[in-house]
């Protein structure tokens, strides 16, 4: 019997998306179990037998201080050296939206020089509301385990009002052009960068996605989970939705390394 990859989704008070993204993963041919961080902590479930873990997209804690500030200090005094020892071992973890904001405020990203301390964030959108919208993506970089390159643009909608990327200075942001980190950028139809709606949150040179050196840790605001079925597309009846542009295929490039590389 082949061995599938093992992936835990973690969860917390506020999160609401673990379900689309335990269904995703499973499409993509996982197996997933979802469960509360605090069952980590307190040795309920071995880590030791999964391949990737997600940190979903919700409202942790009620984004409480700042979003995913408090699931970020409880898993940082509970947790952190468990999850480090993951990563050490070469395994995946995927934040979306929630769980990018979690994985920024542990310094798991991007984790600059193998410093594991804050050093961007993600702050209110400067439309001062919630961006609730379809967003197109470009792939700018290869060095992610999570994406492929291809030509044409991705097509996933956000869900945010702590959307906007920032960096700490200039130098942090060039660093991350110059090593490859940024995954994603927000453009438009035609993929080019320009302002909002494109870039929904006002994001500094419109970064929707970085992943850590290693290419195997990725956060992004936009939610793959929710586009993998081409009936989620809210234009699937008028246009031909291609699979290698939707969520799935970065959940798949997930799951599809796993197999190659750690089973």
């Amino acid at each position: 019997m082949v061995k599938k990859p093992q992936v835990f989704v973690l969860k917390s008070a506020g999160t609401n998306c673990d379900e689309e993204t335990k269904m995703a993963f499973e499409l993509a041919g996982a197996c997933v179990e979802i469960g509360f961080s605090e069952e980590l902590f307190t040795s309920k479930k071995n880590l030791d037998k999964f391949h990737t873990i997600v940190f979903p997209g919700g409202f942790s804690y009620g984004d409480d201080i700042a979003a995913g500030k408090v699931w970020a200090t409880d898993i940082k005094y509970f947790f952190f050296e468990k999850l480090k020892n993951f990563i050490k071992q070469g395994k995946l973890i995927l934040g979306i939206c929630n769980g990018f904001q979690v994985l920024v405020k542990l310094g798991l990203l991007p984790a600059l020089e193998a410093k594991m301390e804050q050093s961007v964030s993600l702050i209110f959108n400067d439309s001062a509301r919630y961006e609730d919208r379809w967003v197109y993506l470009k792939g700018i970089s290869k060095k992610s385990v999570f994406f492929e390159d291809t030509n044409e643009l991705l097509y996933m909608p956000v869900a945010h009002a702590e959307g906007k990327f920032i960096t700490k200075d200039n130098e942090t942001l060039e660093k991350l052009f110059v090593n490859n980190q940024v995954i994603f950028q927000y453009v438009n139809k035609d993929g080019k960068r320009t302002g909002y709606p494109a870039n929904p949150n006002g994001s500094v040179r419109n970064i929707a996605g970085i992943c850590d050196a290693t290419g195997r840790i990725l956060g992004m605001m936009p939610h793959p989970e929710r586009a993998v079925l081409k009936t989620q597309y809210p234009n699937w009846r008028r246009k031909e939705i291609k699979t290698h542009i939707t969520g799935l295929t970065i959940i798949k490039n997930a799951v599809d390394y796993v197999k190659r590389i750690l089973i």
